[in-house]
């Protein structure tokens, strides 16, 4: 599936496996053959089940909850409601709206409402069935863009219904162009669509705490969350990283973990919570749907002029992270294009939709859809090349974003699609088999009716936290002599969510201390946090806290050699387990060094600060990095039967330094899969509040036959500012995948397809 890859030179070390090579990774080939431990295959002695019990309704008040009857089945050893959450009942990531279990009101169908503790999972249900709550149904709140400027409908939580409201304004507000632009653009609600469910293990302990092994994406914001509720210390709350089935930002929120710990204090036994798929989807957050009103101007040779829109938001019953969302999207929300003069206002709400949060390309996704799809409009328009427009708009380094902000590092948006651009297209085939068109395995044509389109899809994402949040990760790195041989050991609390963060770690240590043997501790919360494993960020922060911890152990290391052998420390280097001068060599085997001592010591790692914006959305440095890729796709379409193949899925995309140039492919084609997938078929369809397709029966995500061959370029033009230069990779693939897509999709059919996923009935 991929093509030729731009390796960096490897950094010499003397030694294999480190920085810029491709070694193998350590949980790959369990992985491979079902051998690796996930987090549902905890288990423990004399083991509870705990369920959950959730409202049918998107929006009703609770009347009263009984829960004698469930108590009464042989079996079950606990019954929780609201009332027995020892601390506050709210949580959440940047707003604490969240009740733990529903108390007065429920706001989405499939809230938490009780949970039970049985001693098999079978009779755990059977008890959520005898468990008797009275609702008064409500009239649910469901459109998003009614609910920010109607301020007559209820209000869903006290502070009202919206969630942020983000103006960004620059240059002139009433510019006029010469050709002029518009359209209304819907993104659908996608799901994470992880193959591992949500699941737990948490175990009492003797000082009155408790011990969790779960699935998640960041352990010590759930330990602060889950600790607030139990009202327990935090160090009392200790938590370890299982096993993780994928999450792509929906494990960033709590599912399982303050109720599986409530019911092993209340216990006083193990307690194992594992959701099936169908409770998957509704105890998980997804993708915000969006509505988006855009329009650009541009002169006759395709400048643009300007850029308004208004964007909403469908955030569901809480915030989650739909403050993130409003803020990506409002800043990121012309695009990586020059353009003097900008309107955005974005707004994310509350509904008693079902929350929305955290997905891959958080709060990229939706504009990008918005401003390509204009982008092609506006080629059209012109008669000119799709990409060539782009090109001749493309931002560079030392351009400004809306916000005020001047890229100082490389943003080559223009260099990657002139690459994209000299990819080979693929021949047609006089006589084709029918597997490759649209439908073909379904015998449904052979080539009547079918057509070919060419479109472009390019993107710029913000890396790390934004808006003045102190990112950081911290290290712990330990150097000693084990068998004879040096062993370096790290061990951070950063979340492996398959992204290959342990290999990375891995060759980052050999890297910078020059040993071959190094170990990755089991993440947990005894060390300090590292944040989530989102927004493309881990190999960034975590890998610099890694960095320094390594550069500080070699500082200690090379000072005892200098000491030794009369020389000045800033002379002398690690390479292959040895002692380097730059004069005389070897000087000495590592281990001898070292001898006895063990050297331990932990860093933390804060790339520099960004800066909040103020009422019209100016920041001289709003975000501390951004990413850029560019896909170009090849699509045939079945005209009378509106189905889609997918043809060829290029991707050239800058990574700043390709630290495993093997595992970047690897998330340029998952992230593309999931473009893909928003783009033809991923949709939660919700009607009326409810989930009407929480299965992967109904919900359809792409399989191997649905992925294309890709040509994939990967370009280096190292960020200063970063650690070996590095630039994000996991989310930008997924987001200029969808529009280029898309565009293919309306080059051969000529529909203007202002939805995503497209549908056949779009296309007939």
């Amino acid at each position: 599936m991929s093509g030729p890859t731009r390796s960096p030179q490897h950094l010499d070390t003397g030694i294999t496996g480190g920085v810029g090579e491709s070694p193998i990774r350590p949980d790959g080939t369990l992985k491979v053959r079902g051998e690796y431990a996930y987090s549902s295959d905890l288990w423990a002695e004399d083991m509870l089940w705990g369920a959950t019990l959730r409202s049918p309704h998107p929006h009703a008040r609770i009347r009263s909850v009984h829960i004698g009857p469930a108590l009464r089945v042989p079996g079950v050893h606990a019954v929780l409601t609201a009332e027995d959450v020892p601390g506050p009942n709210r949580y959440g990531l940047k707003e604490q709206d969240q009740p733990v279990l529903a108390e007065d009101v429920v706001r989405y169908k499939g809230e938490a409402v009780a949970l039970v503790a049985a001693d098999h999972p079978e009779t755990a249900r059977r008890a959520l069935e005898r468990i008797e709550v009275d609702y008064e149904v409500l009239d649910p709140v469901l459109d998003a863009e009614l609910v920010a400027h109607d301020d007559s409908l209820p209000k869903l939580h006290e502070h009202g219904n919206v969630v942020r409201h983000q103006v960004i304004r620059k240059g002139d507000p009433a510019a006029t162009a010469e050709v002029v632009v518009s359209g209304v653009y819907t993104v659908g609600m996608q799901d994470q669509a992880f193959l591992g469910p949500e699941s737990g293990l948490a175990l009492p302990a003797e000082d009155g705490g408790v011990d969790l092994y779960l699935a998640t994406q960041d352990l010590h914001s759930d330990r602060k969350q889950t600790a607030a509720a139990l009202d327990l210390p935090e160090e009392k709350v200790r938590m370890t990283l299982s096993g993780v089935g994928g999450a792509f930002g929906g494990r960033e929120d709590l599912s399982i973990q303050v109720h599986v710990c409530l019911l092993a204090l209340h216990t006083g036994k193990p307690v194992k919570m594992v959701y099936n798929r169908e409770e998957s989807f509704h105890g998980h957050v997804h993708r915000h749907p969006a509505k988006m009103y855009y329009e650009h101007g541009a002169t006759r040779d395709g400048t643009l002029v300007y850029v308004k829109a208004r964007q909403y938001f469908d955030g569901g019953a809480y915030a989650s992270k739909t403050p993130v969302v409003v803020g990506n999207a409002s800043t990121l929300g012309v695009g990586p294009y020059r353009v003097p003069n900008v309107d955005i206002e974005s707004w994310g709400l509350y509904t008693n939709n079902p929350p929305c949060g955290a997905m891959r390309g958080l709060g990229a996704v939706q504009p990008t859809f918005a401003y390509e799809s204009q982008m092609d409009r506006l080629a059209d328009e012109l008669g000119v090349d799709p990409a060539d427009l782009r090109i001749r708009n493309a931002i560079a380094q030392g351009d400004q974003i809306p916000t005020g902000q001047r890229l100082d590092y490389p943003a080559p948006v223009a260099e990657l699609l002139q690459r994209l651009k000299t990819i080979p297209l693929p021949e047609r085939p006089q006589h084709r088999d029918i597997r490759d068109l649209p439908g073909g395995v379904s015998n449904t044509t052979h080539g009547e009716g079918v057509v070919r389109g060419i479109g472009y899809g390019v993107t710029i994402k913000n890396i790390c936290y934004s808006e003045g949040a102190d990112d950081y990760s911290t290290a712990r790195v330990r150097l000693a002599v084990v068998g004879g041989e040096p062993l370096a050991e790290v061990h951070t609390a950063a979340a492996e969510v398959g992204q290959g963060l342990v290999t990375v770690q891995q060759q980052i240590a050999r890297t910078e201390l020059g040993v071959e043997r190094v170990v990755i501790h089991p993440n947990d919360t005894s060390v300090g946090a590292a944040g989530s494993s989102s927004a493309s960020r881990q190999t960034y922060v975590t890998g610099g806290a890694v960095q320094t911890s390594c550069a500080a152990v070699r500082g200690l290391v090379l000072q005892r050699a200098a000491e030794q052998h009369g020389l000045e420390p800033g002379s002398l280097s690690l390479a292959g387990g040895k002692v380097v001068s730059e004069r005389a060599g070897v000087l000495a085997d590592l281990a001898d060094v070292l001898g006895d001592e063990v050297i331990e010591l932990t860093r933390e790692y804060h790339h520099r600060p960004t800066l909040p914006m103020d009422a019209d959305g100016v920041s001289e440095l709003v975000q501390v990095q951004h990413a850029f890729s560019a896909h170009r796709a090849i699509v045939d379409v079945d005209t009378e039967l509106g189905l889609v193949k997918v043809v060829r899925l290029d991707c050239v995309q800058d990574v700043g330094k390709a630290v495993h140039p093997e595992a970047i492919i690897g998330q340029v084609q998952g992230g593309s899969a999931q473009g893909l997938g928003l783009a033809v078929m991923e949709e939660v369809q919700v009607s009326g509040g409810e989930m009407r397709n929480a299965s992967f029966t109904d919900y359809l995500i792409p399989t191997i036959l649905d992925m294309p061959p890709m040509e994939i370029d990967i370009i280096e033009r190292g960020d200063p500012h970063a650690p070996y230069g590095v630039r994000g990779v996991g989310e930008p693939p997924t987001i200029s995948t969808t529009p280029a897509v898309v565009a293919a999709i309306r080059a051969a059919t000529g529909h203007r397809l202002t939805h995503v996923p497209v549908a056949p009935h779009h296309l007939i």
